[in-house]
């Protein structure tokens, strides 16, 4: 099986699936009627950015980067990245994949509305975030000075400039 779809299908387990059934698990499963209807719906929207960011980031990464820059604590799950990439969603942060599954994280946290479930985002950004100073430093190897320009003009996660 190639490595980028084996990849593609960690990251879809562990992020779309998995993180959110854990956060649904920790607020104590709660039921639809529980829920309501307009937590819901910020859910959706939550949800359509954020794995809409996330996908977007993929493909732009496959196309100017050939490669992936996920590495599991060393490890590499994917073909690395042999281009830097700056344009498109890298343009508004450094990691707007991770960027796009936070989003997509606090729709979930805004359905549920539980302590249990913002314990659990927090661990993952947490868990995230030295993962990728991990990937920093490997980046930082391959595309030295580049790399440490775009480090000075962006943020790990966050955009720098808000749109309206």
């Amino acid at each position: 099986m190639n490595r980028d779809l084996i990849g593609y299908l960690l990251g879809f387990v562990i992020f779309i699936i998995g993180i959110p059934y854990v956060m649904y698990l920790a607020s104590g499963s709660p039921g639809y009627d529980q829920i309501g209807l307009i937590r819901i719906l910020l859910f959706i929207i939550f949800a359509i950015v954020g794995i809409e960011l996330s996908v977007w980031s993929i493909i732009y990464m496959n196309d100017v980067g050939n490669g992936n820059p996920f590495d599991a604590f060393n490890h590499e799950v994917a073909p690395r990245t042999t281009q830097l990439m700056t344009g498109g969603p890298y343009a508004i942060c450094r990691n707007p994949m991770l960027l796009g599954v936070f989003i997509y994280h606090i729709g979930v946290l805004i359905a549920l509305l539980s302590v249990g479930a913002f314990i659990i985002l927090l661990i993952e950004i947490i868990i995230m975030n030295i993962q990728v100073k991990k990937e920093e430093q490997r980046l930082m190897q391959d595309f030295g000075w580049e790399y440490e320009e775009y480090v000075r003009n962006s943020n790990r996660f966050f955009p720098k400039k808000m749109w309206l």
